[in-house]
């Protein structure tokens, strides 16, 4: 059955609240979800009213693409993605596993957004705008944790085809942060809504955030990088051809809480050393791009990251993949 509006996140465990909760509310609403497998999910996994992609069921629908993506990395959330679009999505909403909704979570959507229009920086810690305490996003390097940036308008509407929607209690933060400090987040669910002027860059990742179709294609997630650094490229990527597509991405209050799943936050802290490492080059890098009418911007871009040895050439043959196997189902 088609439907419009299609949650995916991808899984490694026994059906959780969170999902159990998805699922609740995909049902009342009459939206579609699909969770994602891999090789260390239970064979057995089931929950009424999920479209659940087994290793074997991605293989099926996906063939090659799905052979040469690696197993037990998040990036096989593309195949949700795909299945979604394949089944009628024009509205995508991602999560994860261990992210439980608000009573407010996919309510209200709309394109057009509303909220203050920040920038002038380089980099932005958005998170300055919906907490007083010192907090920043996973993927915003250390040294511009302090940047707020400037309001540029204080009341602003526009398109906004990428919306971020920030967790409670445990939010999307990175290893040092967490090693640090050990009390719960609540961020300020009174705030406006942040819109990012084109230029500044804020990371964005996969835990609560809206596509919508027009961005379908910066939906994919790179399969040879670190577990803690798909989502964050992948945002910087989206952030640089969503400039070249007179696009926006916007920043919201909270709509889940999160109960994180066990983590080594040590090996957390290994997987993010790359980002530590090399996210200003990776900007600087994507910003210098000139494209041309007619190339793929996504391919362009990631080209460019493959010439500064951010990805691997592999990396290039499955974003191929991931273009074609879109083209033939949009």
């Amino acid at each position: 059955m088609k439907k419009n509006i299609w949650i995916v996140l991808t899984t490694i465990n026994h059906p959780t609240k969170a999902v159990l909760e998805f699922a609740e509310i995909a049902t009342k609403r009459g939206w579609g979800f699909v969770v994602v497998g891999d090789t260390k999910t239970p064979v057995d996994w089931k929950v009424d009213g999920v479209e659940y992609l087994s290793i074997e069921k991605q293989h099926e629908l996906y063939g090659e693409y799905s052979l040469e993506s690696p197993v037990r990395h998040y990036a096989r959330k593309n195949f949700g993605y795909l299945y979604a679009i394949a089944h009628g999505a024009t509205i995508i909403i991602e999560s994860d596993d261990d992210n439980r909704p608000y009573e407010n979570f996919g309510l209200a959507m709309e394109k057009s957004v509303k909220g203050l229009l920040v920038g002038n920086a380089k980099w932005v810690n958005l998170y300055k705008h919906f907490s007083d305490e010192l907090i920043w996003p996973r993927g915003l390097p250390l040294d511009n944790i302090h940047e707020k940036g400037s309001v540029l308008s204080a009341d602003i509407n526009f398109d906004c085809h990428i919306q971020q929607y920030l967790a409670d209690l445990d939010p999307d933060v990175d290893a040092i942060f967490r090693l640090i400090y050990k009390e719960n987040v609540i961020f300020d669910k009174n705030s406006k809504n942040i819109i990012l002027d084109q230029g500044s860059f804020c990371p964005f990742n996969s835990q609560n955030t809206i596509f919508y179709k027009e961005a379908f294609s910066l939906l994919y997630l790179p399969s040879h990088v670190s577990f803690r650094m798909t989502d964050i490229w992948r945002s910087f990527v989206a952030q640089r051809v969503m400039r070249e597509l007179n696009m926006k991405l916007s920043f919201h209050p909270p709509s889940v809480y999160q109960e994180r799943n066990t983590h080594n936050l040590m090996k957390d802290f290994f997987d993010e050393i790359p980002g530590y490492v090399n996210n200003n080059v990776i900007i600087e890098k994507l910003s210098s791009i000139e494209f041309e009418n007619g190339e793929s911007l996504l391919r362009k871009s990631y080209l460019a990251l493959y010439e500064i040895g951010i990805v691997p050439e592999s990396e290039i043959n499955l974003i191929d993949m991931w273009e074609n196997t879109l083209n033939k189902i949009l």
